[in-house]
């Protein structure tokens, strides 16, 4: 007998979620049913958000993914009695009439099917087994199974999918056509269309070189290493709202030349995660470790730094599980999983790992970007470095100049120096302020004209522009004071300049300014930072009601008024200032001299008797920075330290990863909040995986020996399903970024672990693997379905027929351009700024200043689409038509869509239109006497095959047609030959070479020319 019904809502509402599931296996009638094929889709999208593994969420105290959870006794009910399906409570309130007792409730607004509700019932009656999520059992020896068809067998990976063919009742469709097949594994291994001379003398016979050639092409490398940017989250910018430039080209080089070189994947991670900890690391290996410095980066003003070091320490675990073990790790940052077996505390000592670079959470904006983020590792530049070693000679040299200089001062006067100190006072003339102007600030000045406030300024550069008057003949120094409101409030200057205004107009050039010190100024080596007119240093002062804040700078020679009024223009750079400061101007007309700070003046004071020997030396040192050879020399060796700084610079540098030598603790953060520290965690990796060996230290290099241990199951089954993605355009598992209990169980079990662990066998070759698979009978398929196919298998999970999807963003671009004959296949170096919609870029960037898009010229507009400049702010917008990710996280997989923004983008895009005319020229050079002859030639040049003849008729006829309306507007056939850098060939008549060229662009534009057959 079935318990009696009872109002249990806290204990059974587990029971509630078990209902649809849309993508449920069938019923099989003729075989048991398994847990993780046909059950645990059903209990994972419906029941273990509140009844798995979050025991801090978890309803009623029970959990439904373990057998121990769901057949436990609680009050009376189980949810599950094995055999026993009327006596589970699951399966009575999943078929319950009563709306208070139904499940899911109807607030859930899913419903259960019949077929669905059949598989849960049949499975109770057969014992309700449940079996361990399948990615995380080991990797096990699996052996290609027996097939019928023997003949169509070309190696392992052909067995199994064969043998499912077979037991589905389906055959394999008939082998591509040779031409089909080269365009096929070449876009796929290169990204490149293979040239028509390439295609005219390839055989089948001949494929096995065919990929040697391709394998060994650099290009290779280039097609693989698009994928892994995307894994990465790559970008030439840190992004967030200031969205500097970055440098990690050289991170983007290792790549490519890792591929290319075919490195072993366990290497290949080992050296992006840890490359900095290896014994004796290379440069090489130092540059890998960029891999996780990719990610987005905060440069502004007022961000918590803790907030975004956080930030920063999340996306490097969570980029780490999607990449190397498909797991969604950032469902446990805030608490357990809600659906697998990894908890927060998982999650917290991953981070921990990860958690010990010298680094604060944000970046430095006041510093250039080769300095801005470190740790930052400096490339070598052989050129810059022998300069910087010559100019570092220069100013030891010239520091070594200056002892002499100082002792050369006579004692006499010297004395002379400092008895006027003791007689004398600088007087300073308040000025009056007559304007002030700052773009988008107000300065209000004050009913007495002698103060002016400045409000706070944000993290960039604003300039500040002040006119004021003195009583003066004469003005030999300037003192600018401010005070702030109770609290300190500082204030930062990068530059200032004066000018003398004469009538009423600023004079053509600047007053020369040197730094000063007097009286409770600061002093002279804080005070250069504002006068040395370099934009990178800068000078901040803190300011207070009680304790003002003053900097005082030298008019060099002096400013004579010749109307008795002093007028000057005082221009200043600021940035960052955290609160509102008041400031005053003073002027004064006494000698410089006389310019000293108090401790100088006090010095000069005490009899020589008195003094000891810091106030000799105190008086001594003021007093010879004064003298015009001293000043002289420090002006060179000022300006060779400047020079030495921009050489530095000059040398390009990449982010990498570093270890402090304390290490930062980490600890859980409570609900995921920065500054809701919990209990304290160590480097561990997650429970429900196999252990690290205890030999491996606890650091980012054990964690990547870990990864790719053997004993390990996910990184080798993740690795081969997206090297399956990116050759048959769907992975084995479809969801190659979540491998859990919501991902897509493998469509081919068997075949996804003997990938794997024939990738382990074979020492981890990325190249080798590829090789089997695009060598297969499977890969070698014609892409024509049929009726039968299309309504057995709409998606080709089944691979009965190759799969045919649209190229990349990037191969779409990079075909039109190798097909035309305008792509530059130059390797490396910085990213490139081809064509770019006018005024996008600068409506999000404000368009001032380096804001401003300024494309390439020359080969930068043709490189591979690889090298080019992404901004995470501004992508760019054709690449993100053909869905190109915005890398601000780890993808795996693209989406793929088709929209008529994509067409548009082909027909109009300069890129395009420029290509087609070029495409044309070769054409009309190439293709011989007659217009069939040259659009055939045009036609195998981009689709690889020759056009049939209705094909060809109606292109011929579609360029008489367009010949015979170019004619009719000669200034439009002109402008539209010159779209693009490159210049038409002058013997071409303007309207037939637009012919051509229209003709062209609608071959760029066919479908066939952007998909992958």
């Amino acid at each position: 007998m079935p318990p009696p019904r009872r109002r249990l809502t806290s204990l059974f509402a587990l029971i509630g979620a078990i209902g649809a599931c849309l993508n449920a296996a069938p019923l099989r009638a003729a075989e048991p049913l398994t847990f993780n094929r046909d059950v645990r889709p059903i209990l994972s999208d419906n029941c273990f958000q509140c009844h798995g593994p979050d025991a801090a969420n978890r309803k009623g105290h029970r959990r439904l993914d373990t057998y121990e959870g769901a057949t436990a006794e609680r009050q009376g009910f189980r949810a599950l009695v094995p055999g026993r399906p009327d006596q589970s409570e699951a399966w009575l309130r999943l078929t319950s009439a009563q709306d208070d007792e139904l499940m899911p409730p109807p607030e859930a607004h899913k419903t259960v099917t019949p077929e669905q509700k059949e598989t849960l019932r049949r499975w109770i009656a057969e014992g309700a087994r449940y079996e361990r999520h399948w990615a995380y059992e080991p990797l096990r020896p699996v052996t290609p199974p027996a097939v019928k068809n023997e003949s169509w067998v070309r190696n392992p990976v052909d067995r199994f999918i064969l043998a499912r063919l077979e037991r589905e009742g389906l055959a394999p469709s008939p082998p591509a056509d040779p031409a089909t097949l080269l365009r096929r594994v070449s876009f796929d291994l290169t990204g490149l269309p293979p040239s028509p001379e390439t295609v005219a003398a390839f055989r089948l016979s001949a494929l096995d070189a065919q990929l040697s050639a391709l394998f060994s092409s650099p290009h290779y490398g280039e097609r693989m290493a698009s994928d892994w940017l995307d894994v990465a989250r790559y970008a030439d910018t840190n992004g967030y709202q200031v969205d500097r430039d970055r440098e990690m080209h050289a991170w983007r080089d290792w790549v490519i030349r890792a591929f290319n070189d075919n490195k072993p994947f366990d290497q290949f991670t080992i050296e992006q995660l840890a490359g900095d900890l290896l014994p004796n690391a290379t440069l090489e290996q130092k540059i890998a470790t960029g891999f996780n410095r990719n990610h987005i980066l905060n440069e502004e003003g007022g961000v918590i730094a803790d907030e975004f070091l956080a930030e920063a320490t999340a996306d490097r675990v969570e980029t780490v599980a999607t990449a190397w073990l498909a797991q969604t790790f950032n469902c446990t940052r805030c608490h357990d999983h809600k659906f697998d077996p990894f908890t927060q505390r998982d999650f917290y000592s991953l981070k921990a790992f990860f958690n010990n670079l010298p680094e604060t959470g944000k970046g430095t904006y006041a510093a250039s970007i080769r300095r801005n983020a470190p740790p930052m590792l400096r490339l070598p530049a052989p050129s810059a470095e022998a300069k910087l070693g010559e100019l570092e000679r220069e100013r030891e040299a010239a520091l070594a100049g200056l002892p002499a200089l100082a002792a050369a001062q006579s004692a006499a006067e010297l004395q002379a120096w400092e008895q006027r100190l003791t007689v004398a006072s600088v007087v300073w003339i308040p000025a009056e302020i007559v304007g002030a102007t700052a773009p988008n600030l107000d300065l209000p000045i004050d009913a007495s004209r002698r103060r002016v406030q400045i409000s706070a300024l944000e993290n960039r550069v604003n300039r500040i522009t002040l006119r004021v008057k003195a009583s003066l003949t004469r003005a030999t120094a300037v003192r600018l004071s401010a005070t702030g409101p109770s609290e300190v409030s500082t204030f930062s200057f990068h530059t200032m300049s004066t000018t003398a205004v004469v009538n009423g107009k600023p004079a053509r050039n600047a007053l020369p300014l040197r730094a000063a010190a007097a009286a409770d100024s600061v002093a002279v080596a804080a005070a250069t930072l504002l006068v040395d007119q370099d934009r990178e240093t800068r000078l901040t002062l803190a300011a207070a009601t009680e304790r003002p804040a003053a900097v005082v700078v030298e008019i060099e020679g002096g400013f004579v008024a010749t109307d008795g009024t002093v007028e000057l223009q005082i221009a200043l750079d600021g940035s960052e200032s955290t609160g509102p400061t008041s400031w005053e101007v003073h002027v004064t007309a006494e000698d410089p001299a006389l310019l000293a700070p108090n401790a100088v003046v006090a010095a000069a004071g005490f009899p020589s008797a008195a003094r000891t020997a810091a106030d000799v030396d105190l008086l001594r040192a003021h007093r010879t920075f004064q003298l015009p050879a001293y000043r002289q020399l420090s002006d060179r060796i000022a300006t060779l330290a400047r020079e030495i700084r921009r050489t530095d610079e000059a040398i390009p540098t990449t982010l990498v990863m570093a270890e402090r030598a304390e290490p930062r603790a980490t600890h859980i953060l409570m609900r995921g909040a920065y500054d809701h520290p919990g209990e304290r965690v160590f480097p561990a990796t997650p429970a429900i995986l196999p252990p690290m060996d205890p030999a491996w230290p606890r650091t980012r290099l054990g964690l990547a020996r870990w990864l790719v241990s053997p004993e390990n199951p996910l990184p080798a089954r993740v690795t081969v399903n997206r090297l399956w993605q990116l050759v048959f355009g769907t992975g084995l598992v479809r969801t190659a970024g979540d491998f859990g209990s919501q991902g897509e169980r493998p469509s081919h079990p068997e075949l996804l672990d003997w990938l794997a662990q024939e990738f382990i066998r074979s020492g981890w070759d990325v190249r080798s693997l590829l090789r089997i698979l695009v060598s297969s009978a499977t890969y070698a398929q014609s892409s024509r379905f049929t009726p039968e196919l299309l309504a057995r298998d709409p998606e080709n999970r089944l691979l009965a027929r190759a799969s045919r999807f649209r190229l990349p963003a990037e191969a779409v671009r990079d075909s039109a351009l190798a097909v035309s004959g305008l792509l530059v296949p130059t390797m490396g170096g910085p990213s490139v700024k081809p064509y770019h919609p006018p005024g996008l870029y600068e409506q999000v960037t404000a368009g001032t200043g380096t804001t401003v898009y300024v494309p390439g010229t020359g080969a930068d507009l043709y490189r591979r689409t690889l090298y080019t400049y992404w901004k995470r702010s501004v992508p760019h917008p054709a690449l993100l038509a053909f869905d190109l990710p915005f890398r601000e996280t780890c993808t795996v997989q693209r989406v793929r869509t088709n929209t008529p923004l994509q067409a548009l983008n082909l027909m109009n895009d300069p890129t395009y239109v420029e290509a087609a005319r070029v495409l044309a020229h070769r054409m009309l050079r190439e293709g011989g006497a007659d217009s069939a002859a040259r659009l055939a030639h045009g036609f195998r040049l981009v689709l690889s095959r020759a056009p049939r003849s209705p094909e060809l008729d109606l292109l011929v006829r579609a360029q008489a047609r367009s010949q015979r309306a170019f004619a009719t507007d000669p200034a439009a056939t002109a402008a539209y030959v010159r779209v693009g850098a490159t210049a038409p060939d002058a013997p071409f008549d303007a309207a037939e070479l637009a012919s051509y060229a229209a003709v062209a662009g609608t071959i760029l534009c066919m479908d066939e020319a952007v998909s992958r057959n």
